[in-house]
């Protein structure tokens, strides 16, 4: 057993479908400009509240192109729609950006997952807020969309998937989307950059979206490429879902199902391989959803991406030579210990050697290997079935993957070195008046690559970390209620810096963080449990991005009692040197 008493109250599931009460609030509007922050929020609102920027635009008037518009979400229908490339703007585009703005109906509803095809390629994925007790909710979120210009200059068909339920169990909110492109005309000031020649996306037995589990652990596409592939990258998203949402709570197999948890335990990595060889590695961000561990986490201020999940790109470059030689060829993903279950996107982005229709090369380096976690487990449990201990699992990988290409310019060898670590800490109390779990856990992805052109050589350093804990404990009252306290720290780092002959010529990092914890309390009832008023909420989130052009954007957003308490808009940005 998990728990005697989460057995009885099946808290996980529960959570997901039970609304906060707020007070009444209204609309806000994101935006990554420095204006005062009354006119984006308003203090005692209840609304979602996020940090992040929206994407920054050039001074270009765009075209925007409406894809759906007010779109009622209430049923797992897809609705469809067509797509025609804006004639007022023909191109060059200097920026391409997708934007939705969502709404919830007050009342009861699951979060759910949303996510817009273009010609079969994911444009956006994210989940739903759960809705408040009787204001409708709204939030808006962005995607830069440039790298998939080529996906916007011919007509497409396109759908939407947001399933949702009304009229069952009490669940009553519709959810209501509205998604556009914005098109900004490239000028002199604004140019338009080099973008991907041929946008794939990796598909199963037709499927956009594959489910990944225990049975089904690897989808594979084959495709037949140009013959003058110069680079590749694969954009992916894995996100975790039912059984497993909270997977980095998951045990090892020898305790998991007595204390009715997921297993395979706390490890998830999506592995990239060509033709079967490993060729590339993605970790997993930590995402928790607006019905996660306890909706009173979420409200107003939503975890780190939970609205706006962000595809990681693996570069898959070193490949090119090979990607290029007439044959057929196999792109397969896998989620590495994938339980039950994750829904998994992925994206090839290939560039093209202008100049040439046929070009060569070789892989000359592959030391990449499938993972090896440690796993430690000392779970115990007593004659009584009381559990308690801790389980660690923790991964490893330094490799190298090397290619070159033979272009129209000359030999290009492109170089990635990389060491990816990951580390899951947890200790686990379970009687019969209390569950708890904690875990402290570490992701982090050191990348260099190093690309030689005749006699130039480039490099760009790539350090993404993605530190995570969670802390929650239930117990049982004498009057059968049982309280829950939670807290939850995530943080999203990304550090970049690019070099020219070793000496370095751009710096950017971007660090988002973000701190919540709350007391639930389940109320008892001869039919079950109810999600009563919670109590003692708290959440920050600040969102910093700096480069060494001197660009900076820094927000910091307070919540307590459900209700956003402060806004702080460039407390982060002072005068520095990167270099």
């Amino acid at each position: 057993m998990r728990s005697k008493l989460v057995n009885t109250l099946a808290v996980r599931g529960l959570l997901v479908a039970i609304p906060l009460l707020a007070a009444t609030t209204s609309l806000h509007a994101q935006t990554s400009k420095t204006s005062s922050a009354s006119s984006e929020f308003k203090i005692g609102s209840s609304l979602e509240a996020i940090a992040d920027p929206n994407i920054p635009r050039p001074n270009t008037k765009p075209c925007v192109v409406t894809l759906l518009s007010n779109q009622a979400f209430e049923n797992f229908n897809n609705p469809t729609y067509t797509y025609t490339p804006p004639a007022q703007c023909p191109g060059p585009w200097a920026k391409v950006v997708f934007t939705a703005d969502f709404s919830i109906q007050p009342g009861v509803q699951f979060d759910r997952t949303g996510q817009l095809f273009l010609g079969d390629v994911n444009i956006y994925f994210g989940t739903t807020a759960e809705p408040l007790h009787t204001q409708t909710d709204t939030w808006h979120v962005e995607r830069d969309l440039t790298d998939y210009t080529v996906l916007f200059k011919t007509p497409q068909s396109g759908f939407a998937s947001l399933g949702n339920i009304i009229g069952e169990d009490g669940l009553n909110s519709i959810i209501f989307g509205t998604f556009k492109l914005e098109f900004y005309p490239a000028n002199f000031i604004n140019p338009a950059p080099r973008t991907a020649d041929v946008v794939l996306p990796v598909m199963q037995n037709g499927n956009d979206s594959v489910i990944l589990n225990n049975a089904n652990p690897e989808y594979t596409e084959t495709f037949t490429l140009p013959a003058n592939v110069e680079s590749a990258y694969l954009d992916v998203i894995a996100q975790s879902q039912n059984q497993e949402e909270q997977w980095f709570l998951c045990l090892p197999n020898a305790v998991a199902s007595s204390l009715g948890d997921c297993g395979n335990t706390a490890f998830r990595q999506v592995n990239i391989s060509i033709d079967g060889a490993p060729a590339g590695v993605a970790p997993v961000f930590p995402w928790i959803y607006t019905g996660g561990v306890d909706p009173g986490l979420w409200s107003p201020i939503p975890g780190v991406q939970t609205l706006n999940l962000l595809p990681y790109r693996v570069d898959l470059t070193p490949f090119a030579g090979v990607l290029s030689n007439g044959q057929p060829h196999v792109v397969g993903v896998t989620v590495y210990n994938a339980f039950e279950y994750f829904s998994t996107v992925a994206t090839l982005l290939l560039y093209e050697d202008h100049g040439s229709k046929k070009v060569t090369g070789e892989l000359t380096e592959n030391t990449l290997t499938d993972p090896n976690p440690v796993i430690v487990n000392n779970v115990t449990f007593d004659a009584s079935g009381d559990a308690s201990g801790g389980a660690t699992v923790t991964s490893a990988q330094d490799f190298t993957i090397a290619g070159f290409v033979n272009t129209s310019h000359g030999r290009v060898t492109t170089k990635i070195q990389e060491k990816v670590n990951f580390s899951n800490v947890q200790t686990v109390t379970s009687t019969a008046t209390q569950f708890g779990q904690t875990a402290v856990q570490t992701s982090t992805v050191n990348a260099k690559t190093t690309t030689q052109a005749g006699f130039l050589a480039t490099s760009k350093e790539t350090n993404v970390s993605y530190p995570f804990n969670i802390n929650f404990l239930e117990t049982v009252q004498s009057n059968g209620n049982i309280d829950q306290v939670s807290t939850v720290g995530q943080n999203f780092l990304r550090d970049e810096t690019e070099t020219l002959e070793g000496f370095p010529i751009f710096h950017s990092s971007v660090s988002n963080e973000l701190t919540s914890g709350d007391t639930a309390v389940f109320v008892a009832s001869p039919t079950g449990f109810s999600l009563g008023p919670n109590s003692g909420q708290t959440s920050k989130q600040t969102y910093i991005f700096k480069d060494s052009f001197g660009n900076c954007y820094s927000r910091t957003l307070t919540a307590a009692n459900n209700e956003l308490t402060a806004v702080a808009d460039q407390k982060e940005c002072k005068p520095q040197f990167f270099f």
